[in-house]
């Protein structure tokens, strides 16, 4: 084992033991080269006044070398801001900005130990990391039964963990807590699970109750008081879009400083938060008992990105920045919700009508992107497939019964026609199989 993962491993160790217990194979090995070409060339652009030949990037009249036929269209930026590398962590003044923001909206944060946010290649670099270094063969990654299919592939494929379902919903169409706190427990002899939580969940737009999530918190608490360590990580993708009277706040305050046993990992970004999904801008947050123990996983993680990656885009970095730092930008953000309210709210008004009840119920959904029909009648595959080949209609098939549909994406005027559309598409196939 390389010395400096040794090191961060007896840091981790001395400051937490269930952490270090935690760690994959991979996540003991990894650590981040202190004397590779990064590290080097950081000191000599602190100290090489006279000439700097250390990094892969070029220069050109004491600028970064650049083509014109693209720096005329980001003439607002200094090539600076655009061209060189970003640090593997990201770029600092962004990640003490997104922290101020991730404290602003989340006062249960306020006074407690977590660490400076670290620069993602957005959400699915960010859980990609959490695989990495939390989950190896036979560990549990317990997910509900409506979940993004990607976590499947990150831990699942790549890493060779065990998914264990729970359902989401209980009978009273309320989140599971019971059945989330029954999986964590069954994981009492492994004695490590993996806990995602998603909210705004994809696919259902669901966000638990203030009530449900003290039912969820201590539903993970249960699982540490057994013996269990648990990494709880909240996929934060769709943050702030909360539409009802919901938890409007991420449960990783809550989880922060839960039980010894418990680490709290955040992943977010400004894919979904600030309407930029091709920037690529992600976030990863840890919390802890100690700034030695924050800095030994923030280590890891830099050793993760710098082996994958190397570092996140440097543009959409800066320009995440200036939309952050801008006066103009919480208006503008306030704007886009709204407007996403309404046509979440009108969908809602639309199915409660009860002009469709005999044909789909729906899951509850109160935030997000998403909702998620249930059919009654025809199969959810074959209803996609013909919606799309018939109508023009795209949306997503999940299982026999349940058809994603993303308002986020259909004007607010044009919702009532894609579900009369789907609506149709139902009593054609219902034609088809009465014959």
């Amino acid at each position: 084992m390389h010395p400096l993962a040794k090191q961060l491993n007896e840091t981790i160790q001395s400051e937490n033991p269930h952490v270090y217990a935690m760690l994959s194979d991979l996540g003991k090995q990894i650590y981040f080269p202190k004397e590779g070409i990064l590290s080097q060339s950081a000191e000599a652009k602190a100290k090489a006044k006279k000439y700097n030949a250390t990094i892969g990037t070029a220069l050109e009249n004491g600028k970064p070398m650049h083509l014109e036929v693209i720096q005329e269209t980001l003439s607002a930026y200094d090539p600076k801001d655009l061209y060189e590398y970003a640090p593997p962590a990201g770029k600092p003044e962004l990640r003490t900005a997104w922290r101020k923001k991730m404290i602003e909206e989340n006062p249960s944060l306020e006074g407690k130990t977590i660490g400076n946010p670290i620069v993602t290649n957005a959400l699915t670099h960010g859980l990609s990391i959490v695989a990495d270094l939390f989950a190896g063969p036979g560990d549990s990654v317990v997910i509900p039964d409506k979940n993004w299919e990607n976590y499947e592939i990150t831990f699942g494929v790549r890493r060779g963990a065990e998914i264990v379902n729970y359902p989401l919903y209980n009978a009273d169409n309320k989140f599971n807590a019971e059945g989330l706190r029954d999986a964590i427990l069954a994981q009492k002899e492994k004695g490590k699970a993996i806990v995602i939580l998603n909210f705004p969940n994809n696919p259902t737009g669901y966000t638990p109750l203030v009530e449900e999530g003290k039912q969820i918190v201590a539903a993970i608490k249960a699982g540490a008081e057994a013996g269990i360590n648990v990494v709880a990580v909240t996929d934060d993708a769709y943050f702030g879009l909360f539409f009802e009277d919901s938890l409007h706040e991420s449960l990783f305050g809550a989880l922060s400083d839960l039980h010894p046993r418990v680490l709290a990992v955040k992943v977010d970004g400004a894919t979904k938060e600030e309407y930029v999904w091709g920037f690529r801008v992600g976030f990863i947050t840890y919390a802890g008992q100690s700034d030695a123990f924050l800095a030994a996983l923030e280590q890891k993680t830099m050793g993760i990105i710098r082996s994958t990656i190397s570092s996140g885009p440097h543009p959409s970095q800066t320009f995440v920045l200036h939309a952050l730092n801008a006066p103009e930008f919480n208006a503008q953000k306030q704007e886009k919700f709204s407007i996403m309210k309404r046509r979440a709210n009108r969908v809602k008004e639309l199915l409660d009508s009860g002009k469709y009840d005999g044909t789909w119920d729906y899951y509850p959904f109160n935030s997000g992107y998403f909702m998620c029909l249930k059919l009654k009648t025809v199969d959810a595959e074959s209803l996609r497939v013909h919606l799309l080949n018939e109508y023009g209609v795209g949306t997503i098939a999940l299982g026999e019964t349940d058809l994603r549909v993303a308002f986020s994406c259909i004007e607010e005027e044009q919702i009532d026609d894609l579900f009369e559309l789907i609506y149709r598409g139902v009593k054609d196939l219902e034609k088809v199989a009465a014959r």
